[in-house]
C-alpha cells in the first residue's frame, strides 16, 4: 500500500473516499491525534455513538490482557455500520498491540488473529493505528507495509501544513488562535518544525491566561519570515528578477547570514554562470563585485545597502547580456 502525507489524507477524508487501514506513525503525538480524529467526520455527528469506536491499548503487560484487547479489536473492525455507509475504529497507543514487548503463547495468537484481520480488512469500516516509530523489521510492521496506508505525521511541507499544525498545538493548549494570527506565524516560520515549536511556545507563554490568541499577540513574537531557499537570490539575479532577488538578500540578512558569505554567493555566481549568461556584462560584474568587497572591508556604508546595490547591478547585467553593455 502507499506511504500518503498527512494532507493528502485529509483529502481522502473530505472525499469520503478512505482507504480500509491506516497506520499513523512517528514522533509528533499532536499531529497524529489531531488527524486520527478527522477521520471521525466521515461520519454524520448525531449517529458517531454507534459507528465511531476508539480503543486505547495502552500497556498490555500480559499475553492474556493482549488476547483480550485483539478480540475486542476485531470484533469493532468486524462489526456493521448503523444506519451510516461505514464504522470507524480507532487505535491509540497501538505499539503494544501490534508490537508486544513480552512473547508468550497468547501472544502470538493474538498476533496471529490480528494478521488475519489485516489481511482480510472489513470493507465496511476504516480501521487506524496510531502508533510511535514501530520496528521496521517486525512482522507485523512488513504485512502493515503491504496492507495498509502508511503516514508519517509531524512533517509540514506547506503554509497550510503549518497553519494546521499551530492551531492543534494552540488548541491542545486550551487556546484558540485566530486564523490571522495562525496564517502571519506560518509565513514567518515556513516549513521549519523547530522554528514553529519555539514561535507557538513563547506565543503560549506571552498570552498566558488568555483564551483567544489575536493577531495583534502573534504580531508581538514573530520573527521576520524564515529563507525557504539558500539559492532563491542567485536564482532570481540568473532569471533577471531584481525585486524577487533584493526580497531574498533581505531574507539572508535577517536569517543572521553574514554579508561575507553573501558576497562568496555572488562571486560564485559570476564566476559559474556570468561567462554563459551576460559575457558582455562579465566585466563589470568582477568589478562590482571587488568594489563591494573593498566597501565592505573598510566599512564604507551600510552592509546591507552594499549589498543591495551589487544584487540590482548583476540583475541588470544578467538582463543586459546580449546587448553588448553593462
Amino acid at each position: 500500500m502507499p506511504v500518503a502525507t498527512a494532507a493528502a489524507v485529509r483529502a481522502q477524508i473530505a472525499a469520503g473516499e478512505t482507504q480500509p487501514i491506516y497506520l499513523l506513525q512517528g514522533e509528533d503525538d499532536v499531529e497524529k491525534s489531531a488527524l486520527a480524529h478527522e477521520f471521525e467526520t466521515l461520519v454524520d455527528e448525531g449517529i458517531r455513538a454507534f459507528n465511531v469506536e476508539r480503543v486505547h491499548a495502552g500497556d498490555l503487560s500480559s499475553g492474556d490482557k493482549l488476547a483480550a484487547a485483539a478480540l475486542s479489536l476485531i470484533d469493532a473492525v468486524r462489526t456493521l455500520p448503523m444506519m451510516a455507509p461505514r464504522r470507524i475504529v480507532l487505535v491509540f497507543q497501538a505499539d503494544g498491540l501490534l508490537i508486544p514487548k513480552r512473547e508468550s503463547e497468547a501472544a502470538s495468537r493474538a498476533l496471529d488473529d490480528l494478521e488475519r484481520m489485516i489481511k482480510e480488512p472489513e470493507v465496511l469500516t476504516t480501521l487506524v493505528f496510531v502508533a510511535g516509530s514501530l520496528d521496521k523489521r517486525s512482522r507485523m510492521y512488513k504485512l502493515l507495509a503491504k496492507q495498509a496506508t502508511l503516514v508519517e505525521c509531524g512533517a509540514i511541507e506547506s503554509q497550510g501544513d503549518a497553519e494546521r499544525w499551530i492551531r492543534n498545538r494552540v488548541s491542545a493548549a486550551g487556546v484558540q488562535i485566530e486564523p490571522a494570527g495562525a496564517r502571519l506565524l506560518a509565513e514567518r516560520g515556513g516549513t521549519d518544525v523547530k522554528r514553529l515549536r519555539n514561535d507557538v511556545e513563547r506565543l503560549l507563554l506571552f498570552t498566558l491566561g488568555q483564551k483567544t490568541i489575536s493577531l495583534d499577540d502573534a504580531r508581538e513574537i514573530a520573527g521576520p519570515a524564515a529563507l525557504q531557499d539558500d539559492w532563491a537570490m542567485t536564482n532570481a539575479i540568473e532569471s533577471g528578477d531584481a525585486a524577487t532577488a533584493v526580497r531574498q538578500l533581505a531574507l539572508m540578512l535577517d536569517s543572521g547570514a553574514p554579508p561575507e558569505k553573501i558576497l562568496g554567493q555572488l562571486g560564485w555566481l559570476v564566476r559559474t554562470k556570468f561567462p554563459m549568461l551576460a559575457p558582455f556584462g562579465l566585466r563589470s560584474a568582477v568589478d562590482a563585485l571587488f568594489r563591494t568587497d573593498l566597501d565592505l572591508k573598510r566599512s564604507a556604508g551600510d552592509p546591507r545597502v552594499l549589498l543591495e546595490r551589487l544584487v540590482v547591478e548583476l540583475t541588470t547585467g544578467r538582463r543586459g547580456r546580449t546587448s553588448g553593455r553593462l
